[in-house]
Order: C-alpha cells, then sequence, then structure tokens
C-alpha cells in the first residue's frame, strides 16, 4: 500500500518478502527497483529471476498494488518466440539450401547459415573423394574457405561416427582442448566448445558438420544442440540431393555421348553431310539415328527409324548403332548384317522395331559407286545433275519384327555433281504449312532436291533441312534426319581451304 505520491504505508509478509526495504514512508521506486513508478498504471518487472505484474486499485490518496507472478508465463512467451523464429530460420535455410543442386555451393550456404546464426564458426565435411575430405569453413561475418582435408576423421571425437551416420556425442563429452588444430579456421583462437553433428542424406551419410564457439562465450546447451541436429539435418538432405544430381548428370553424359550423332569421317573423293532434329527443341536424342564406318576407301552408311521418339527410343538407337558397330566387318554383306541385328532385336516382349537403310560407297574413277538396302524404310532419292530425281529400287521388311527379313540391294551409280539422299520419313510427314495439318511429302521433297541438282553435300542437307523446318514452324513434329552422299566435282572451295569435314580434296 502506498500514497498517490510514491511512499510506502504499508506492506504484508508476502510483499517484504519480495522487497525488504519496503518500509513506511521509502520511496516506492527505489524499493522496487525502479519499475513500479506510475502509481495509476500496471506495471510490469523483475525481482531477481522472477517476474511480476503490478496492478494498481485507487481509494482515494491511497493506492493498493496487487502483485501477480508470472514467472512461468514469460517463459513460455519466450520459448514461443525463440521457437516461430527458429521456425522461421529453418524455413529460411531450406530454400537457400534447396536452391541449388550444386554440392559445393550447398556447402558454402550451409557453412555460412551456421557461423552466422548457431555459432562463431562452422567447418562442414563432405564424403572422402580419392582419400581427402573436402570441406568448407566459414567464420561469423568472414570469407568462405574451401579445403581438402588429408587427416584422420578419429583425431576429432565423435567426427568419426558422424561421418558414417551415427547419433552424435553430446557436446560436454568432447574436450576442446582435443581438438587438432584443423578444425579451427585460421586465427580464430581458442575453442570455449564444440558440437559434432551427422549430416543425413537419402540413404547414405552426406558428411558431417563442426560447430565452434570461442572461450570467452557461453558453450552450447541442450536445446542448441538439438536445434543445431534440424538445421544438419536440412543441409545433408539438399548435399545429399546436390551430389545425386551429379551422379545422374554424370551417367547422363556418359551415356548420352554414346548416342550423339558422330562427326562424319573423311573420306577422299566422297562428300558427306548430315542433320538432325529430334522432335523435342530441348533433347539431343531421338528415335531418329544415323552412323557411318570408313575402312579403306569405303564407307558404309545406316541411316535407320527407330519405333518411338524420347528417350526410349534413344536407348533402342544405342542398342542399334552398338550392334551394327560390331558386324560392320561384314559390309559387304548388308543382308547378312541386317539378318544378325534383327536377331539381335527380336524380343517376344516388346514391340518396339527400326527402319533403316544401308549404304556403301566406293570412288571408281571420277564416279561414285553406291549399293543401297533399305529395311522398311523410305527409299533413298537420287538427284541427277540435270535436276531430275529418281528413287533406288531397294526395299526391304522391318526389322526387329519377323524371325527372317527380306531385302533388296540396289546398285547406283553417281557422276560428279550427283547427290544420294537418305532420310526419315519424320521429312515427309512434317505437318505444317498454311493450314498447319497438311505434310510435307514426298512430292515436295523431290521438288526441292531438284532444286539442288548439282550443289555440294552440304548444301543438300542444309537446303531441304531449312524447308522443312520452315513447313513445321513451331508445330510439333517428329524426328529427322538426313544423310547426304555426293560425288564431287573435282575439288571444291570451302571456306577453310578444301579441307573441311567430308570433303573431297583432288
Amino acid at each position: 500500500m502506498a500514497t498517490r505520491q510514491g511512499r510506502v504505508l504499508q506492506a504484508n509478509g508476502l510483499a517484504l518478502v519480495l522487497f525488504p526495504a519496503a518500509t513506511p514512508n521509502a520511496e516506492l521506486s527505489d524499493v522496487t527497483g525502479g519499475w513500479l513508478t506510475d502509481i495509476g498504471r500496471p506495471a510490469e518487472g523483475t525481482v531477481g529471476e522472477r517476474s511480476f505484474t503490478a496492478h494498481p486499485v485507487r481509494d482515494g490518496d491511497v493506492v493498493m498494488w496487487w502483485l501477480v507472478e508470472e514467472t512461468e508465463t514469460h517463459k513460455a512467451r519466450e520459448a514461443l518466440q525463440d521457437e516461430k523464429a527458429r521456425a522461421a530460420f529453418l524455413s529460411r535455410a531450406s530454400s537457400a539450401l534447396l536452391g541449388s543442386l550444386n554440392l559445393e555451393r550447398c556447402m558454402e550456404i550451409a557453412a555460412r547459415l551456421a557461423s552466422d546464426h548457431l555459432a562463431d564458426a562452422a567447418v562442414v565435411i563432405a564424403p572422402v573423394s580419392r582419400r581427402r575430405w573436402p570441406a568448407v569453413y566459414c567464420e561469423r561475418g568472414g570469407a568462405l574457405t574451401h579445403a581438402s582435408l588429408d587427416v584422420d576423421p578419429d583425431d576429432l571425437p565423435g567426427l568419426s561416427e558422424a561421418l558414417q551416420g551415427f547419433p552424435p556425442v553430446p557436446s560436454r563429452w568432447i574436450d576442446p582442448n582435443a581438438a587438432p588444430d584443423w578444425v579451427t579456421p585460421e586465427g580464430f583462437g581458442p575453442i570455449g566448445s564444440l558440437v559434432v553433428t551427422p549430416l543425413p542424406g537419402h540413404g547414405v551419410p552426406a558428411g558431417a558438420m563442426v560447430l565452434l564457439r570461442r572461450a570467452d562465450r557461453k558453450a552450447f546447451s541442450e536445446d542448441e544442440e538439438i536445434f543445431a541436429r534440424l538445421f544438419a539435418a536440412r543441409s545433408g538432405t539438399a548435399m545429399s540431393a546436390a551430389r545425386l544430381f551429379a551422379q545422374q548428370a554424370s551417367i547422363t553424359d556418359t551415356l548420352m555421348h554414346g548416342l550423339l550423332p558422330p562427326a562424319l569421317p573423311h573420306v577422299d573423293g566422297i562428300e558427306l553431310a548430315a542433320r538432325y532434329r529430334p522432335s523435342m527443341d530441348t533433347e539431343q536424342v531421338g528415335g531418329d539415328f544415323y552412323d557411318l564406318f570408313a575402312d579403306d576407301g569405303e564407307i558404309l552408311a545406316v541411316l535407320g527409324d527407330v519405333c518411338g521418339k524420347g528417350l526410349e527410343a534413344a536407348v533402342l538407337t544405342g542398342k542399334v548403332r552398338n550392334t551394327l558397330r560390331a558386324v560392320r566387318q561384314l559390309g559387304g554383306d548388308h543382308h547378312r548384317m541386317l539378318t544378325l541385328l534383327n536377331g539381335a532385336l527380336l524380343d517376344p516382349e516388346s514391340t518396339r522395331f527400326v527402319t533403316l537403310v544401308m549404304a556403301s560407297a566406293t570412288r571408281r574413277g571420277h564416279d561414285l559407286d553406291l549399293r543401297l538396302t533399305g529395311a522398311g524404310h523410305p527409299a533413298p532419292l537420287i538427284v541427277r545433275t540435270n535436276g531430275t530425281v529418281e528413287e533406288a529400287p531397294t526395299r526391304g521388311t522391318l526389322v526387329g519384327v519377323l524371325p527372317d527379313i527380306r531385302t533388296t540391294t540396289a546398285a547406283v551409280s553417281l557422276a560428279p555433281g550427283e547427290t544420294c539422299l537418305l532420310y526419315t520419313d519424320g521429312i515427309v510427314e512434317a505437318q505444317g504449312g498454311p493450314l498447319g495439318d497438311e505434310w510435307f511429302g514426298e512430292e515436295r521433297l523431290h521438288a526441292v532436291l531438284a532444286e539442288c541438282a548439282g550443289m555440294p553435300a552440304e548444301a543438300v542437307v542444309e537446303r531441304v533441312h531449312m524447308v522443312a523446318a520452315h513447313w513445321v514452324g513451331r508445330r510439333n513434329h517428329d524426328d529427322m534426319a538426313l544423310l547426304a552422299i555426293t560425288s564431287p566435282r573435282g575439288q571444291h572451295l570451302t571456306a577453310v581451304g578444301g579441307h573441311g569435314r567430308g570433303r573431297y580434296t583432288a
């Protein structure tokens, strides 16, 4: 009880326990440590480690103060605020970590976030690679440092187990003074406490994280260690995803290398040119393919179309090309090669098949002799110097459907300036035009080729590809492949002095 002027009139026993100086005529602000001064309003303050709310009740010039302890309520509020702040931090951290599929970048983000929000410094260690441990160091407010550690994880208690994915040991079990020098960033100073926690990944450990605090800082509490594990779980997930992506990208690149169209060989006396456009502009491979083999002045060219499109078709394309490479020594016998390929592709549980055409080219004087064999594929077209377009008389059955195949091989001779064009049905079946639903068709293809009379192989495939692409526009289309074999007119001048890919030099 106090006057409106702030002087104590009377205090009961419980009040005297809290405020021993609450004697009559004492200043109320002095008695309460300054937090109970405005006698007209409720007030909040602390006594030691306890929190109270004071409520005034006025009766004339006398004010009666009721004190209600709210220590537990304040602790609950503070804990709730801490949890909200931690949840917000983990949400931001997850967004930052999952925003990159680069392993080094994920390690940098994890080290930076950990040093700025959880500790004075952090070390993120990835799984061993070539007997060394990739690591990223970061001190609060400092620069990131990459290292490749040639160390023994057993030198730091708990690190070897963390790298194997075992639960972390409490930080109080780790003697900071026993930590090896490589754990701390340069110039960090004495370690007061440290936490070693695993970085769990997708089925396999993603590494480990070491958190460091200086000797003049408060040691890690149990709650902070638990929170560090939650952050480590998110960091490990991001690092594991980045590592998995890198592995898949490496595997894809390796497999893709074997599926991409090959570089054209250089054979004296023969011009070669090719174009390939997959059905999806975002993809590099599809169901159409071509391959060429050169041997003692003769080339064997193969152009084909696998049933389907996309990656599944590309896988079968790879199988076809690998089989043809294995039997290419039989290049003089097209039918036998196709029979062996047919046997390799026969599968009662699959309905996939392939159509293709084979061309063997040999230089004979000024002319170029061709042997052409089709197997369920559009017949090659011969462009004569006078603009006449002829269809090679070769036919055959699909490959990979029936136990036996039938083929007819046609012999064709190309005079200087004449071209043989191998193409897939993606050219003639390309839908487009003014109405958007008309096929490009064989008639238009013949007309375009007639305009290419006497042109080099590169110009022929470029012209056909350009016209077909313009016909389709931005509409959906099938895979397209073109391969031109030309008997050159002596020596052709090119931008590289007549020594370009597939050029003949007299």
